[in-house]
């Protein structure tokens, strides 16, 4: 984790984003993810094709989000991307998940306390379940599947299976076609 200041043309960027989000994506129909896209990427998003951001979804920083071809964040997803949010291809986020970037340095005496980052990516073919917490710092693998109401506070090896708080390995994911 890295310590990190909120600049002045951050919090002046975020508010324009913000007002963005509440007038014109927010209120978008479900199926306009065209459009979505494109205020994302107006915003410095790096968005791959056929992605699918839903309007209730939050993200604090576009231009710290990253979503590969195919990938989906869905209902009420709060992607709190101070630091960088990377979503491999064809992955999922589902609903009422966060993904947090940020913590605080508690071991220090100041007020407020220092603000400290690291970045969270998912691999490629995996999915987050349903109201899934993902710390600072984890990395989901490739073809990875987190369990709904898991807590991940460290990393998930590919295609396994994590469940719990906080996430422990369940099995290895198979696919119908593997041996």
């Amino acid at each position: 984790m890295q310590k990190k200041e909120l600049s002045y043309q951050g919090k002046i960027a975020r508010l324009i984003w913000n007002t963005t989000w509440f007038i014109l994506f927010r209120p978008s129909p479900v199926p306009f993810h065209a459009w979505r896209c494109f205020l994302l990427r107006l915003f410095g998003a790096d968005i791959g094709k056929n992605v699918s951001p839903y309007p209730t979804a939050k993200i604090w920083a576009p231009w710290n989000l990253i979503m590969k071809d195919g990938s989906c964040i869905s209902h009420h997803v709060d992607c709190y991307c101070v630091d960088s949010i990377t979503i491999g291809k064809c992955s999922t986020v589902s609903q009422r998940t966060f993904l947090c970037t940020a913590s605080h340095d508690y071991s220090q005496k100041s007020v407020p306390l220092p603000l400290l980052t690291a970045p969270i990516e998912i691999g490629q073919y995996s999915w987050v379940t349903s109201d899934v917490f993902i710390g600072p710092g984890v990395s989901i693998g490739d073809g990875a599947i987190v369990t709904v109401r898991s807590v991940v506070i460290n990393n998930v090896d590919p295609w396994e299976v994590v469940g719990g708080h906080p996430a422990k390995f369940i099995k290895k994911r198979r696919l119908k076609n593997q041996n």
